[in-house]
């Protein structure tokens, strides 16, 4: 089972998704039985939706980037240790937290629609949470086939 906590800190992000908490459970529902890490385990993690001010402090924060960014994401676990969670069938999973920029997500529209670039960028964040990485072609290739497993099934 996976669950998402969402949170939206940007009162403009109703005009695109007026429940946010809604479509993304609707969403996971449809991923949860057809990949393993979530039919076993009980996973959570927290969408923080945002605009542009918020995610620029926080990338400066945490990150030491003094722009904004469309996406950031905070694994709680490094991959080693979160596969060895999974393995045991750990009851309670918490992945860690990502935060999606409004605006990034509206220009990123301009060439498929709202939905289809939010549905894109919120599954990259969470393959993050996942201890998947893009740092090299191998890395990227990895992340990109689940990330489009993903994005299929939903």
């Amino acid at each position: 089972m996976i669950k998402a906590d969402v949170l939206n800190n940007y009162k403009n992000w109703k005009k695109y998704i007026v429940d946010p908490d809604n479509y993304l459970k609707k969403k996971l529902k449809k991923i949860e039985p057809r990949i393993s890490i979530f039919k076993k385990n009980k996973l959570s993690f927290t969408l923080l939706l945002s605009g542009e001010k918020e995610i620029k402090k926080l990338n400066k924060k945490f990150r030491k980037k003094n722009k904004t960014t469309d996406i950031l994401s905070f694994p709680f676990y490094e991959k080693k240790l979160l596969n060895e969670l999974l393995s045991k069938k750990n009851n309670n999973i918490y992945l860690g937290d990502i935060i999606i920029n409004l605006n990034a997500i509206i220009k990123q529209s301009e060439k498929q629609s709202f939905t289809v670039a939010f549905d894109k960028i919120w599954i990259h964040g969470l393959t993050h949470l996942l201890g998947y990485r893009h740092k090299s072609n191998r890395d990227f290739s990895e992340m990109s086939k689940l990330e489009n497993k993903i994005i299929k099934l939903i």
